[in-house]
């Protein structure tokens, strides 16, 4: 590290070129510097605070704290730059970690000590269901959680830091920030500075983490503009030649051991929905759990906007779910394809041109859809509506009760924005159980002649009363276009 300006420039060395000239990258603003500028080698790599002191602090990627408070003590300094751990270390235990939100403890389970990533394009709700899982998450989670804002907007970071200060959860959680405002240097070692932090927790205090990144695209843009400084020829899109390897000295870093387990949960955001590009493709295959987020469900409300056949799991293997869920979800799968594939037919010839075994599938998979749907508390300020936590075992019997028509009866919105599937029979419409007791009724009233006799003569002056009134209903409208056809004759 070389400081310039008494400590205001600060300059990571990158390479050395020969013995009197370096290379190296910002970490600051450089306003100021100039050619001829002395420099101080501060004799060390950049360096993060650990120890028990960090708790409930928010920093900058020096270690400096931003939260206009005094500066912590009880910490000690250790290098961002670590090896990850070798494979002796490594757990290999597959446990299932709960999100208490239906879609993906369902069809996208995440791993207790794993990494989740979710992929979307600006503004389908990436940062709003990483908050809904801060919040459902870190009241049940007994570790601790550190946040990393990797080059996005400030005031998320600022919502963030009040919200989890009146959930009452700051006390077990970090925030490190190297916001979109800041140099490429800054935001490319934030991520680095983050997880020294959670391998501190993991390694010295034995306690599970769980790290929580917003935006790992942010972190591979800002090595792309690191590596245009550094005179590198670009690749494929403009991409940095060295992308796979920056990435993986982040993810491989993010690892099980036997002393505990750093879960981590990652946006990524996706230029132009194009899923082919190769940032999200790097991160795909660091990733045991993908949630890929559809422009197309947010714009018909079906959120969280997760695109049910494209986002998957690793987890999903009957030896880690269990049997029951792991059949549950390959027939949820199963029927919503079978939908995706009539949406055409549907869309050229109707619903009524289906076969009736069709139409049942394209019924299951309309309320599975709207069963998936889940009102959150991190958005209850904009909706109205209370958010809802649901257990794993709740959001299989739903699913399982859609499956098997037991609320084919029922209209499709009474399964929207609910919780647990026994909401939905409070949303029916009352009518529901009155019509169900008279065609009850009806094997009663055939098993009756004379109620039948008597029924009938009363019905056929109805039906007379029907037919008189028709002529009358039909013999109105005609005068009505006479008269305004005669009225705009006359007019012209």
């Amino acid at each position: 590290m070389l400081h310039a300006n008494e400590g205001k420039i600060v300059i990571e060395v990158l390479a050395q070129l020969d013995a009197h000239c370096v290379r190296g990258i910002a970490l600051t603003p450089t306003q100021g510097l100039a050619r001829g500028t002395e420099v101080e080698d501060t004799g060390g790599p950049l360096k993060a605070p650990v120890g028990k002191g960090i708790l409930s602090r928010m920093f900058d990627v020096f270690g400096n704290a931003i939260d206009r408070q005094a500066a912590p003590t009880d910490v000690q300094w250790r290098t961002v730059h670590r090896a990850p751990p070798p494979l002796a270390r490594r757990s290999t235990k597959s446990e299932i970690f709960e999100t208490g939100i239906k879609v993906i403890d369902v069809l996208v389970p995440l791993e207790r000590g794993g990494k989740a990533g979710l992929f979307g394009g600006a503004g389908v709700g990436k940062t709003v269901l990483l908050a809904e899982m801060i919040h459902n998450m870190i009241g049940h989670q007994e570790g601790i959680s550190i946040f990393c804002g990797i080059g996005e907007r400030c005031r998320e970071g600022e919502e963030l830091y009040r919200d989890m200060k009146e959930a009452g959860v700051l006390q077990n959680m970090v925030m490190v920030f190297g916001q979109m405002n800041e140099p490429p240097g800054s935001r490319f070692r934030v991520g680095h500075a983050a997880l020294t932090m959670a391998e501190y927790f993991r390694d010295d205090e034995h306690r599970d983490v769980l790290l929580l990144i917003d935006n790992i695209f942010r972190f591979i843009q800002a090595g792309m503009e690191v590596s245009g400084l550094m005179g590198q020829m670009p690749s494929r899109l403009g991409y940095q030649p060295t992308m796979g390897t920056e990435l993986s000295r982040l993810e491989e870093r993010i690892a099980n051991t036997d002393a505990g387990a750093i879960t981590s949960i990652q946006a990524v955001y996706v230029p132009a929905d194009d899923l082919t590009d190769p940032a999200a493709v790097h991160t795909f295959s660091h990733l045991s759990a993908s949630i890929v987020l559809s422009r197309k469900r947010a714009s018909e409300g079906l959120y969280p906007a997760i695109d049910l056949l494209q986002s998957s799991s690793k987890m999903t293997t009957p030896g880690i779910v269990g049997e029951r869920h792991y059949l549950l979800a390959q027939e949820i799968r199963k029927t919503l394809a079978q939908y995706e594939d009539l949406k055409d037919v549907i869309a050229m010839l109707g619903l009524e041109q289906l076969s009736a075994d069709d139409r049942k599938v394209v019924a299951r998979a309309r309320r599975l859809e709207r069963f998936l749907t889940q009102p959150f508390f991190a958005t209850e300020q904009f909706s109205g509506i209370k958010g809802k936590l649901v257990n794993l075992k709740d959001s299989l019997d739903g699913c399982e009760r859609i499956l098997r028509d037991e609320f084919k009866d029922y209209p499709e919105s009474a399964l929207y924005m609910i919780g647990a599937i026994d909401e939905a029979k409070k949303n029916a419409p009352p009518d529901k159980p009155v019509a169900k007791a008279e065609s009850g009724a009806k094997p009663e009233a055939k098993a009756d002649p004379k109620t039948a006799a008597d029924a009938k003569p009363k019905a056929k002056p109805e039906a007379q009363t029907k037919s008189e009134s028709k002529p009358e209903a039909q013999a109105e409208p005609k005068p009505k276009p006479e008269v305004e056809h005669a009225a705009d004759a006359h007019a012209s």
